[in-house]
């Protein structure tokens, strides 16, 4: 078996699909490289006019003042993305604040990760997201003109070394977490510490969350978005980067943060009996994106318009949809807190007969956007929303987009499973049935 190092752990090659679990294609486009750029932009043009499928925040809504976006200061442009949480109003606000960190802050170039989200929204086929990434990348001086030059000719011979293993990167784990092989993980290492590369796979986490959601929602692209540019960019400062990586007082905070977390009960690996998650454990190396993706996250699930086991439903579609070892685990294990009895648990790993027509909706759903984001279409979305309201369809939306940022994170680093989390998976389905699932890789 393949044997992955990160820092000290021994991550351990990730498992095979699940027997439901329907393997990703390489793109929408059927090729390795997604759509060409010149084509989305095409595509930019048609969508402009589309109805989103989400009720939008109004411009000036109290929960967008004083929103810290990634426009310029005084431009009066509120991106559709943000607006986007008409439905959950208090989530908007986190939001702008995770898609700041994710790509202009931290220790590796702003232009590098808005390349790499650029490649994703060629691989999901989403011309929305595209619309704002190029302009975000083309705010990124003459590296992000560069690294948007090679994404337009298809052809990133002309790149530095650490930016043409970025590039791969976000491609193989864009695909899904089983696309990531050792070739691709150890090209990035040759580049980047520890912390860093827990910061791009942050970036690529996050990008196919962006996707889905853009998508999803049926964004529509702003009249302003093709010609005007965002606030300025500024470069990291990539020269004084240690080339190990050193335990920051950030990291030391944050870690003591989790800690506190999970000894006031507070926290989805709380409530899974797992106490401090190793998915927790490795985003804490980069203690910015750690906190600005749990703090949004945490919005999030305070909205309640959908009861936790059909959204723990949606989750565990989403991860058997994309063959992740980690996350389908966590899923088992929470559908077990919540109450789902064994016979459903293992009738559920076969097909939906076992699901109820509600939660069969919501599942169907979930499944269409983590295969093919650009697929999803506006009857698919009007289905769940009869099903669950205005809310609610939103609140499934935004759990199949978390699951397709989990399980790239968690299966793309290779982490492994808590004991706690195989001891419930094996009461489950048996006696070795952890190991048999393992070994099947």
């Amino acid at each position: 078996m393949n044997r992955r190092t990160f820092g000290k752990t021994v991550l351990v090659g990730a498992l095979a699909l699940p027997s439901r679990a329907v393997a990703l294609g390489p793109s929408v486009s059927g090729g390795g490289r997604g759509i060409p750029l010149s084509r989305l932009r095409e595509q930019m043009k048609a969508q402009g006019g589309r109805e989103a499928r989400v009720p939008l925040l109004p411009e000036a809504a109290e929960a967008l003042k004083g929103v810290e976006s990634l426009e310029a200061e005084g431009s009066g442009r509120v991106p559709h993305y943000l607006r986007a949480f008409g439905a959950v109003p208090a989530a908007a606000r986190p939001f702008a604040q995770l898609i700041k960190t994710v790509y202009t802050r931290g220790s590796v170039a702003p232009a590098v990760k808005l390349a790499m989200g650029l490649t994703l929204a060629q691989l999901d086929g989403s011309p929305y997201a595209a619309a704002h990434l190029e302009r975000l990348l083309r705010a990124c001086g003459e590296k992000g003109r560069s690294l948007l030059r090679a994404l337009e000719v298809g052809s990133s011979s002309g790149l530095e070394a650490p930016e043409r293993a970025s590039l791969e990167y976000a491609r193989a784990l864009g695909r899904g977490p089983t696309g990531l092989d050792d070739a691709t993980f150890d090209g990035l290492r040759a580049h980047y510490h520890d912390a860093q590369i827990v910061e791009l796979a942050v970036t690529v986490c996050f990008s196919s969350y962006f996707t889905r959601l853009c998508e999803g929602a049926g964004l529509p692209i702003e009249p302003w978005a093709g010609d005007t540019l965002p606030a300025a960019i500024p470069s990291a400062d990539e020269s004084s980067a240690p080339r190990v990586a050193l335990m920051s007082d950030a990291e030391f905070d944050a870690y003591r943060e989790l800690v506190e977390r999970a000894k006031s009960g507070q926290g989805a690996a709380k409530s899974l009996g797992l106490g401090i998650a190793h998915s927790q454990r490795a985003m804490v190396r980069a203690p910015e994106q750690m906190r600005a993706w749990f703090g949004y996250w945490a919005t999030v699930r305070e909205a309640q318009a959908v009861d936790t086991a059909t959204k723990l439903q949606v989750s565990f579609a989403v991860s058997m949809q994309n063959g992740c070892r980690y996350c389908t685990v966590h899923q088992v294990v929470g559908l077990r807190r919540a109450g789902v009895d064994v016979a459903k648990l293992i009738a559920m790993k076969k097909d939906d007969a076992a699901l109820t027509p509600r939660e069969k909706v919501a599942v169907v759903f979930a499944r269409q956007l983590t295969r093919q984001p650009i697929v999803s279409s506006p009857a698919d979305y009007k289905a769940l929303e009869a099903e669950f309201g205005t809310q609610g369809a939103f609140e499934l939306l935004l759990q199949t987009c978390a699951f397709n940022f989990m399980n790239r994170f968690t299966d793309g680093l290779r982490l492994p499973s808590e004991d706690e989390a195989i001891k419930v998976y094996q009461e489950v389905y048996g006696p070795g049935s952890y190991e048999g699932y393992r070994k099947r890789q």
